[in-house]
Formats: structure tokens, sequence, C-alpha cells
């Protein structure tokens, strides 16, 4: 094994549906699905026992229910939701396609432990990269 692979939502299919990011590319620490709607497509209301979920728009715009709230975001919009919330996420769109990245996990943030491999080259040019947030 190499400890990386490369693939694309294209790669993994055609139409709506799920994408199987996670077992295409071997990952293990967490869950990630690509998902696609067609235009129109009314989500399903679920939970999960014990995995949140981070939802990314990539491309269209989703309409997202959640906590008797009910939310569009556009490419680029991100909303979290613990396990056990009932969420639904929808197309909110007519005419496009809505396209989903889904990242789901459980037991917790892992700390920063990122390291430069080559600090003498590049500590600077990461110190004035900044951070926001």
């Amino acid at each position: 094994m190499s400890g990386y692979a490369f693939t694309s939502l294209e790669e993994l299919g055609d139409g709506p549906g799920f994408r199987k990011v996670r077992t295409t590319l071997g990952v293990t620490a967490f869950g990630v699905n690509g998902i696609v709607f067609a235009p129109g497509f009314d989500g399903f209301l679920h939970f999960h026992d014990r995995q949140d979920e981070l939802y990314f728009v990539h491309r269209g715009r989703a309409r997202v229910d959640v906590g008797g709230e009910t939310r569009e975001l556009g490419e680029g919009g991100l909303v979290h939701v613990e396990s056990k919330v009932p969420r639904k996420v929808s197309n909110a769109s007519d005419t496009d396609e809505l396209v989903l990245l889904v990242v789901g996990g459980k037991d917790g943030y892992v700390e920063r432990d990122g390291h430069l491999v080559d600090p003498e080259r590049d500590l600077a040019r990461r110190r004035s990269f900044g951070s926001s947030g």
C-alpha cells in the first residue's frame, strides 16, 4: 500500500446517487461520500446512531432542514449535524444538479499533528500563510 490514492467524483459514477469515496480511496479514519442529487430531488429525513456529519456543497444549491430550521446553502456552503439530530438535505434547484461531499465521523477531533518535511525551506513561508478563524 502506498499511503495515498486519487480519484474524482466523475470517475466514481454517473447520474444521481452516492459516490463511494471512502471505499475507493481506502479511507479508514472517517466516512466520506460524494452525493449527486437530480434537479428538484427531495431528500430523506434521517439521523445516525453514532456518526456526526459535515456536508459541503461542491456544486449547486442545497436545502437543509434541521432543528426546525430550513436553510439554503450555495457552493462552498457547509453544515455540521450531530449524529442524533434529524436532518434532510434536498436539491433546492429544479434545473441543476446538487453535488455534495459528506464527511462523517465519531470520537472527536485529533489535535493538530502536522509536521513540515523541510522546515528550513518552508517554515517562514508556512508562518506567513496564516490561518483564518
